[in-house]
Formats: C-alpha cells, structure tokens, sequence
C-alpha cells in the first residue's frame, strides 16, 4: 500500500483568518466567541457564535466570482488557496488526472437558501439568481476547486454533518493509498449562522444560551456545559503519495497512517449509549494504523460541550485505550472556536497535524469544574508543550456517523 503524507495546510476559522492566526490563537487559548452579527432576531434563544471577522473573498476570489458562490464555498476557496501555497503542488497536464478533490460541508448554502426563498415570496421567481442552485450544493465546493486549479481526478463532496472534514480526508488518503489518485485536496467547509441554522438547533436545544459570556460559553467537559455554539470556518489539507512528494522535495507535515468510520445504528441526534460507535471506529482507525493503545501520544477531541458527546467520548477513549487513556493529553479546540460542524473535521485534522510539528498541543479552556464522568487529562485552559510521534482526530455527527484519523510524525 501506498503511504500517504501531508505537504500543505490550510484554515480559517473564528480565531484567524489564516492558518498561522487561527493556530498562534488556539495555542494561547484564544476564544472566537461573541455576539451574532450576521443576523438579528432577540428572538432565538442563542444569541452568540463563532463567526468569522473580517474576512474579505476579494482577497481570493474575483469580485465578479464572488456573487455566484455562498459562503461556505468562499472559506471553502481561501482555505484550499493556502493550503496550495504552503504545498506548492502544481497540478499540470502531465499530472491533472491524478489529483483529486474531496471537500464536503454537513449542510452548505442555507444562507443563500434562506435569501432567495424570501425574495421569491416577496417578488416572485425572477427574483432568484440563475446562480442560486449551485451557491447551495455541497458539491460545489468541490467543483469550484477542481476548475480553479484544473484537478481532474477522483472528485466527491462528503456529507455526514459533523463528521464530513475527517470523512473527506479519510476517503482521499484512501484513494491515494491504494492508487486512485497520486494528491488529493480534501477536508471541511461550513457557514451557516443564519436564522434557520441558529434556530433550528435551539429548537433542538443544542445550543448554548451563555449569551453574556460568549467566550465561556463552549466548555467542553466542563459540568456547567449547557450545549455547543455555533460556528463557521473550513479547513483543507493537501494530501501526496510519498515518492510523489520526495521527488519534489515537498516539505513534509506528518504522515496518515490510519482511518475508521462507523455508524451507531441507534437514534438520529444522541450518540450511542456509552460511546459504543465512537469506540468501535477509534478501535478501527487503530488497527488500520497497525499502532497499539499505548502508542498514541494525543487526540483532539470531537469534545461539543453537550452532555452526551462528552461523557460517551470519555467511555469511548478509556473503552478504547484502556488504562492508557489517562495518561493521553486530550483536547478540544471547539471550546475556542465554536463548532463548526461540517468543518470541524477539517479544522482539526489540521490542528491535530500542527501539534505533531510543532510540539504544543492546544487545551481545553473553560474548563473550570470538570464534570466528574469525563476524567481524562484534557489539558485544561494552557496549552502544553510536549512532543509526541503519533496523534487522532475524532468526529461524531448526527445520524450516529463516526469518523476518526490517525496521524504520525513523518519518518523516512
């Protein structure tokens, strides 16, 4: 089998509008935090999330581009743009047909949704842009990739609400794994703090009403968690087949060396009891590395700040690592960054690969009083220097999907 490494990383989240910001922000555990902009309703009992400021899609795209695309496919572009740089990949036409791109969002253009079905019923159908539909499907994403950097290999768009970013990447590094494509494009976009989005999840009662302190809203672990916030961002990875990346003398990150994905098969929104999904796929994506428990130096939580993700993600790891999993730092960046849904895989996959590479591993802020049933060591508001060889990121979305990655340092 093909080994399969990282050369190019890309993110823009509610801590930065780059991948240096967002990750010298998460290091000093920065809160992204704050009053809802985007849109006024007092209305909806939620009224903060992770948004994205200052973000300008001039600085990648051409202006006339701009109005044909939603959000989630701007961050989508910005984010693949410094991923390509930092990679330096060429996609030419000796090499087109064998880079893909896999970039998916768990629910894509509801913003433009929510604008047009308004102008519809205000002034009728000519009120839709001709480029309505494909601002809203998630696959767009993907495309607009493909054609901007002439990538004509293997293209998809995952799907798997919260799960999608580490879903994306695991199915590229797959298919450059057992000779598909030779370097994929993949990872997570989301944006989608509108008032379907916000509402939608309080009608659920997902989300965290903390609405006086924004920044201590998200706390993972934590036993005043009252539910997750909101947020946007994406987050791209560049992923090679090794002799590929040699030959160029590609700089590179870490190494993936393993991928697991499950389904609950138990409700539509609450995690299976015990985190027994989670486990299995953390237990998969082991065996597909061929590591043991005790090799494992760090996981970035999927960690939401709700009641059920945390404590059944706690049962999972100890099911999982047994005795070691009190010895492995654990984190979650949501509670920095908000979640930000078909995202956050991709988020932090990245995140996960720079604490390979650069020796820190981000914590868990807000955690001020942890909850009894989650008693891992889950590197509570100061990040930790600490290098270690081998690190997983985890994702659990709604539907009971479940995917995990495991990254190690990069060894010749």
């Amino acid at each position: 089998m093909r080994r399969v490494v990282i050369t190019g990383l890309g993110m823009i989240t509610p801590v930065g509008l780059d991948t240096e910001q967002s990750w010298g922000a998460l290091c000093a555990g920065t809160s992204g935090i704050g009053p809802i902009t985007q849109f006024q309703d007092k209305n909806i009992p939620s009224q903060i999330a992770g948004e994205i400021k200052g973000f300008d899609p001039a600085a990648y795209i051409e202006p006339k581009e701009i109005k044909k695309m939603d959000r989630f496919i701007h961050l989508a572009i910005a984010a693949s743009q410094m991923a390509m740089d930092d990679s330096g990949l060429e996609i030419t036409p000796e090499n087109t047909d064998t880079v893909g791109v896999i970039v998916g969002a768990g629910i894509g253009g509801l913003p433009a949704i929510e604008r047009y079905h308004t102008a519809y019923l205000e002034k009728g159908y000519r009120k839709i842009s001709p480029f309505f539909i494909p601002m809203l499907i998630i696959n767009e994403a993907a495309g607009q990739l493909s054609i901007r950097y002439g990538a004509k290999g293997p293209n998809s768009a995952a799907v798997t609400a919260c799960a999608t970013g580490t879903h994306s990447i695991g199915d590229a590094f797959k298919m450059i794994q057992r000779g598909d494509a030779t370097a994929m494009i993949a990872g997570g976009t989301e944006s989608c703090i509108s008032p379907l989005g916000v509402g939608g999840f309080c009608a659920m009662k997902a989300l965290s009403t903390r609405n006086s302190e924004p920044e201590r809203a998200s706390r993972p672990f934590d036993a005043e968690r009252d539910g997750f916030v909101i947020g946007e961002g994406a987050g791209i990875m560049i992923l090679e087949e090794l002799e590929r990346a040699q030959k160029r003398n590609a700089t590179i990150y870490a190494e993936v060396i393993g991928y697991g994905l499950s389904g609950d098969a138990y409700h539509l929104t609450t995690p299976a009891p015990n985190g027994e999904g989670a486990a299995r796929c953390m237990a998969m994506a082991l065996r597909d590395a061929q590591i043991t428990p005790a090799e494992m130096g760090y996981i970035n939580a999927h960690g939401t700040s709700t009641k059920y993700n945390d404590e059944y993600e706690t049962m999972a790891i100890k099911s999982v690592f047994g005795k070691h999993a009190y010895t492995i730092p654990v984190s979650s960046t949501k509670s920095m960054t908000g979640h930000l849904l078909g995202a956050a895989g991709g988020v932090e996959a990245v995140v996960s690969v720079l604490a390979l590479d650069r020796g820190v591993l981000p914590p868990t802020i807000n955690l001020e009083n942890p909850d009894p049933e989650c008693d891992l060591d889950f590197i509570p508001n100061t990040a930790r220097k600490k290098h270690v060889n081998v690190a997983m990121s985890s994702s659990f979305g709604f539907g009971g999907t479940n995917a995990c990655l495991v990254f190690r340092k990069y060894q010749k």
